[in-house]
């Protein structure tokens, strides 16, 4: 059979009319060196007679034989001289349609995504060639029914052939039983290459030994061509057979690339072997430098490119859309179509690079750097893909999946996969987007979260308050009243550092404030929310186990920005605040009933004039008592401080009743007595209040040191006394002192200014911890 492209060359070739009204030969026509490694053919010499015949765009001539026509007589000479020409293609716009990508599968799975994606086939890698490079497979193997036309007008390189094999008897092809005869086993015993016609038998029938002869041929014409010992025309013929033999052995080296895991290793390591070869020509002759005038320049040929462009191709192939966008099964189906094709072009990725390193590697010579070539194909469609999308207005989500694909999941779980970390640190891979694109997507990112996180805590604290002005009762977890709120925002915070931080660690501390400065605001939200409710729902049955839950809910709040927030050190303080005040009105609402009730017991002290503390504070302790289990439903560090509240209110509700001026004791006797008082008072309010959990021992020399103060009645020792007291309690002022001596109804008024006065040295040294005397109000 004749070459791929006879045919369609033999049709197209006509000869136009020049413009001394003769025709023009076209068929040698300057054509721009393609992908495919053609000549360049440049202009035509015009004739003798004058005609300038300038070549143009067209099929490929030939031969001047008496199979085409020729030129005037006065032209033929320099006819045959032409400078460049076209070698036999296939038609123009034919190209081998890829095959269904088949790479082999792997077992293993994407770390994050293995359930989520599309099954990527990978039994085959398909290499598409350039449109003008590739040949269809159909036009290599034509039906009976092109061959009967080509028996009927023969054409194309037939011709071509024709005029090689006049005069010789017509060999037979071998049938596929024959066996295979290798080239450089016909070599003659003269030296003699094989002749065309039997390279080009060997060629249709796949061998790829004839490259060697082939390249022999190119050699010896070269030196044909600079030894000048044969005629240009001769010279043209015998390149044009040279290069319809390259274009076969092309076909078949870049076929058989372009499915590599389809084809016999041995005959893929041939196929690689003549690429390698044509490879390093390229280089020897562009060292020699350019051809004899009398050849067409044809090299480089570029095969390499050609086979790296069609890794290309096959990249884009196999990263396009999932067949139907189909899932595998059991996959989540509300993954968005961006996501969607996130996954299927990672998880392609992956297992695609995984066969080229288990099985093309130990295949390709090094040189060809073939793990190299699909890690930075694949690595460039993918990139491609993702700036596409990025240039659209995506989702929270897409916005977020981009910047993890990107960020993270690609270089780490793909690139530094343990199967492909190691075979990928020679490949010029960057970032898959610019970093100006980077930066625009994580303020995206940044704002939307805000904006998630705002909407979902506004939610859940909507959510809440409709449960309190319902009275539905709080759950009991341990014995103590429990709210979801806490956990739901804490959650609702932690998730979306978590999402900033899967992006990069340095995503993650930006985003820090940002959910920061959200639940400032939300916990200004909760605290109105809450002092709403206080206000309007008193006449319901779970009020206080409601407000009890309110309270605890401070706890897991305080706790989580403490320790998993502290890079804003200088925050929590000030964005805790509306806790603290939360905490304090749900305090006073819980014991307002019960200061209200010790009140008018505590007025008994003054009524009775100390006559009988003992009974009064034996009342007070026991309605206290009375109150407190109710409080058992708050968390331990809240019940501890609730319990030190109460110890504070009867220690200052005690004071207050000592400093009412309405006792004034004369005698040291009755001083005296009424400082045992104190003391045992303030030892039994000491001793309930820690038995109960107060650990306010601050509080435990307030009421003892004032009775001692009553007891003593040197004024220096007073003296002595108040500086250590007001040491003790910075907040105690002159007023308080005032009330306490007026007790003292045999203390001059020298001497009390004296007392007095001992506080204006150490009155402001220090500022009180905590206040007590700056509670107490005297007149």
């Amino acid at each position: 059979g004749g070459l791929p492209g006879e045919d369609s060359l033999k049709s197209r070739w006509k000869a136009p009319i020049g413009e001394a009204g003769t025709r023009s030969p076209s068929g040698w026509l300057q054509r721009g060196r393609g992908a495919e490694g053609a000549g360049t053919l440049g202009p035509i010499r015009g004739c003798a007679a004058g005609a300038d015949w300038q070549g143009g765009r067209g099929p490929v001539p030939k031969t001047c034989g008496p199979s085409m026509p020729l030129p005037p007589t006065g032209c033929r000479s320099e006819l045959m001289r032409p400078k460049m020409m076209t070698f036999f293609q296939g038609p123009p716009g034919r190209q081998p349609a890829p095959g269904p990508p088949d790479f082999p599968g792997s077992p293993q799975k994407l770390p994050s995504s293995s359930e989520a994606e599309s099954e990527a086939s990978s039994e085959d890698l398909v290499l598409p060639l350039d449109a003008e490079v590739a040949l269809d497979a159909a036009h290599l193997e034509r039906g009976e029914e092109e061959a009967e036309k080509r028996k009927k007008k023969p054409k194309g390189l037939s011709g071509v052939f024709s005029v090689f094999s006049k005069g010789r008897k017509k060999k037979a092809q071998p049938s596929s039983a024959e066996p295979q005869r290798q080239p450089e086993q016909r070599v003659k015993q003269d030296g003699r290459l094989p002749t065309v016609e039997e390279l080009k038998a060997d060629l249709d029938r796949g061998q790829l030994e004839a490259a060697g002869p082939l390249l022999a041929l190119e050699r010896a014409l070269r030196a044909a061509a600079a030894e000048g010992a044969e005629s240009e025309e001769e010279l043209v013929r015998r390149q044009s057979k040279v290069e319809a033999l390259y274009v076969l052995l092309r076909d078949l080296v870049l076929g058989l690339l372009r499915r590599p895991l389809e084809a016999p290793p041995e005959l893929l390591r041939q196929a690689l072997a003549v690429l390698a070869e044509q490879e390093r020509e390229d280089q020897r002759a562009a060292e020699a430098g350019p051809e004899p005038a009398a050849l067409v320049s044809t090299r480089p040929r570029g095969w390499l490119q050609l086979w790296r462009r069609g890794v290309s191709q096959a990249a884009e192939e196999r990263l396009g859309p999932p067949p139907d966008g189909a899932l595998p099964a059991g996959a989540p189906e509300h993954r968005s179509e961006a996501e969607r094709a996130f996954l299927h072009m990672a998880r392609t990725i992956k297992l695609d690079l995984e066969a080229v390193v288990e099985r093309l590697k130990p295949l390709f010579p090094a040189e060809l750097g073939v793990v190299a070539a699909y890690a930075e194909s694949y690595h460039q469609h993918f990139a491609a893909h993702l700036e596409a999308m990025a240039q659209f207005e995506l989702c929270e989500r897409d916005t977020y999946m981009l910047l993890l694909w990107v960020q993270n999941l690609y270089p780490n779980e793909v690139l530094n996969s343990p199967r492909l970390a190691g075979e990928l640190q020679g490949a010029k891979l960057g970032s898959l987007l610019p970093p100006k694109q980077i930066r625009q997507l994580e303020a995206t990112f940044l704002s939307n979260e805000g904006a998630s996180v705002r909407e979902l805590m506004d939610r859940a604290l909507h959510l809440e308050a409709q449960r309190w002005a319902q009275d539905e009762a709080p759950h009991s977890l341990d014995g103590h009243c429990h709210s979801e709120l806490a956990i739901d925002i804490v959650q609702v915070m932690s998730q979306g550092q978590a999402k900033a931080e899967s992006i990069t660690p340095e995503l993650g501390a930006q985003v820090t404030p940002v959910l920061l400065a959200e639940l400032s605001s939300f916990l200004r939200s909760y605290q109105r929310s809450f002092e709403d409710f206080l206000e309007r729902c008193r006449h319901l049955r779970n009020y206080r186990a409601n407000v009890i839950a309110n309270i605890n809910n401070c706890q897991l709040f305080r706790s989580s920005v403490e320790q998993k927030w502290q890079a804003c050190r200088d925050q929590p303080s000030h964005l805790l605040a509306p806790l603290s005040e939360l905490k304090a009105r749900g305090f006073a609402v819980l014991l307002q009933s019960l200061f209200g009730d010790l009140k008018p017991l505590f007025k008994q002290f003054t009524q009775t004039r100390w006559t009988a503390p003992e009974q009064t504070l034996e009342d007070i302790l026991a309605t206290v008592q009375a109150a407190l289990p109710e409080f058992s439903a708050l968390r331990g560090c809240f019940h501890q401080e609730l319990v030190e509240t109460v110890h504070l209110h009867l220690v200052r509700e005690y004071l207050v009743r000592l400093s009412k001026r309405r006792l004034v004791l004369k005698t040291a006797e009755q001083q005296q007595q009424l400082a045992r008082h104190i003391e045992a008072n303030a030892e039994a309010i000491w001793d309930f209040c820690t038995q109960h959990g107060s650990t306010a021992s601050w509080l435990q020399q307030a009421l003892p040191a004032l009775a001692e103060i009553i007891r003593l009645q040197d004024p220096n020792a007073i003296k002595i006394s108040v500086a250590t007291y007001a040491t003790w309690y910075p907040d105690f002022s002159k007023g308080h002192l005032s009330a306490i001596l007026a007790i003292k109804g045999n203390l001059s008024g020298s001497e009390a200014r004296s007392i007095r006065s001992i506080l204006d040295v150490s009155v402001g040294a220090q500022e009180p911890a905590k206040a007590l005397f700056s509670l107490i109000k005297v007149g």
